[in-house]
């Protein structure tokens, strides 16, 4: 008499939770929603500085090279915005620079619709971005509150 045994072997078990198992952490892995979302925010921040530092230079183009309607002092860093005071914020993350916000909206007018605000901190009157200008004449623009290293862009 020959007797069937139906069912799994214990081997045939192991190997089918080892690969489930194996999917399921990629899975995880490869769809990390904070780590997404928060390359997508700094993704846009740099879009958002490219933008800024474009509309200056070709007001600066536009000037005959000046840089001195924008009212900025070599080597000071400036929150853009409107507000006139506070603008050393940390719940914006930009702490090192000038008391008051650069509010450029006037003069970037015909180069921006508006000044971009920073996705996750940024308001009208404190972006969350900052600028400064060197001695040489070199503009920076960047973010204060990237996630996943400095946003900035130099030209």
């Amino acid at each position: 008499m020959n007797k069937v045994h139906k069912g799994f072997t214990l081997i045939e078990l192991l190997v089918v939770i080892l690969i489930i198992s194996i999917l399921s952490v990629t899975v995880f892995v490869a769809l990390n929603p904070a780590k997404r979302f928060a390359d997508a925010r700094d993704s846009r921040r740099f879009a958002d500085v490219d933008s800024i530092l474009t509309a200056v230079h070709e007001y600066i183009v536009d000037n005959g090279g000046a840089v001195t309607g924008l009212g900025m002092t070599n080597g000071v860093e400036y929150q853009l915005g409107t507000s006139a005071t506070a603008c050393t914020s940390v719940s914006t993350g930009c702490t090192t620079m000038a008391a008051a916000c650069l509010d450029l909206s006037t003069e970037l007018a015909p180069y921006l619709k508006t000044i971009p605000k920073d996705p996750s901190v940024g308001t009208a009157t404190k972006t969350g971005y900052k600028i400064t200008k060197n001695t040489n004449g070199l503009v920076t623009v960047s973010g204060c509150a990237s996630e996943s290293g400095e946003v900035s862009v130099s030209r």
